[in-house]
């Protein structure tokens, strides 16, 4: 096929396409694997024939052929698609055509990850490199939601760290300072524009990022302090270091993130964080959207969810319900809210 119009790639799944393999990762799935892409949908079954009928049992010592979890068969692993189609399997939407904001709101960093960290040997598509590009970053304003959500999310459980701790509640203590602590690191990776992989290499991934020097000891300290007073001032340091993060972005933002939680002695978000991120949002299906919802990743975190494209573009549903001409802008938005949803 001389003329052909391909890309050939490391993409989809896999901890090498992170570049993040180690030795243990070798125990399953490993071998010579390939994605060869091209923009023709009716070119793919005949490169899958020709590369089954002539590819080797082995090559530089590694397999070719072999059998994967998803896949028992004995076969070579060079996955053949149209660009279109890979990326749908992947991200449950289309790239190489303008997503819409639903469509933005249910893609998780993991798929996108596996369509734009790993490495591209050829391209001479049409529609990779422009799909890769797209899937760059969020679209400001969408990027300004769901920063939002994170502030808003930090600012429901922080003050908790401490109530639990005054009534007794060690153990829920230091369980809600670790759960304000990943948000915050998560926070972290949408302020730094990264997308954020799955849980077992989150932390690797988070020690890449520009601010992970000056924030992994805050951190750390938040989810091992003995005391929840030192968890609840690390996590303020950690929030203080991401608000100065977020001005450096040139985005609103308060000379300081934290205040102190009504007239207790325990400390929280200021409510003018989140809020000033969504009052500079122009895009009206973004201003409809309910404050705090954020992206599919900020409101569901069961695996069999987040890793089906199929399932989580099912989801475009809810999006599409809360951006309908009931929930237009100029709707009046819920007031201020604690962790169990009642006005504090």
């Amino acid at each position: 096929m001389p003329g052909l119009r391909y890309a050939a790639a490391r993409l989809g799944s896999g901890s090498d396409v992170l570049g993040l393999d180690d030795a243990m990762s070798r125990d399953h799935d490993w071998g010579c694997r390939l994605t060869l892409l091209v923009d023709d949908p009716d070119a793919v079954p005949g490169i899958d024939r020709l590369l089954e009928r002539d590819l080797p049992a082995r090559y530089g010592g590694h397999p070719v052929r072999f059998p994967v979890t998803w896949d028992a068969a004995d076969t070579h692993n060079v996955e053949v698609a149209t660009v279109a189609d890979f990326c749908r399997s992947r991200l449950g939407v289309d790239p190489t055509r303008p997503p819409a904001v639903a469509d933005w709101l249910c893609l998780t960093g993991q798929a996108v990850l596996e369509v734009t960290a790993g490495p591209v040997f050829e391209d001479t598509t049409a529609t990779l490199a422009p799909a890769r590009a797209t899937l760059r970053h969020y679209p400001p304003d969408i990027e300004r939601y769901v920063l939002a959500a994170w502030w808003r999310r930090v600012s429901q459980w922080m003050p908790v760290v401490g109530r639990t701790a005054r009534r007794g509640d060690e153990t829920g203590s230091r369980l809600l300072g670790a759960r304000v602590a990943e948000d915050l690191c998560r926070l972290a990776f949408a302020l730094s524009r990264a997308w954020i992989p799955y849980a077992k290499w989150r932390g690797t991934a988070f020690a890449r990022l520009d601010v992970a020097p000056s924030l992994e000891g805050p951190l750390a300290a938040a989810v091992s302090a003995a005391r929840w007073e030192d968890r609840e001032a690390a996590l303020a340091q950690a929030a203080e270091l991401l608000g100065a993060l977020q001005r450096e972005r040139g985005l609103p933002t308060p000379d300081s993130v934290v205040t102190p939680f009504w007239d207790r002695p325990f400390r929280t978000i200021d409510e003018a964080v989140w809020a000033g991120l969504l009052a500079d949002v122009r895009d009206p299906e973004v201003a409809a959207l309910p404050p705090g919802v954020g992206s599919v990743e900020q409101w569901a975190d069961g695996v069999d969810v987040l890793t089906s494209g199929d399932r989580r573009a099912a989801l475009r549903a809810a999006y599409r319900a809360w951006i309908s001409p009931a929930a237009a802008p100029g709707r009046s938005r819920p007031g201020p809210q604690d962790a169990t949803g009642r006005d504090r």
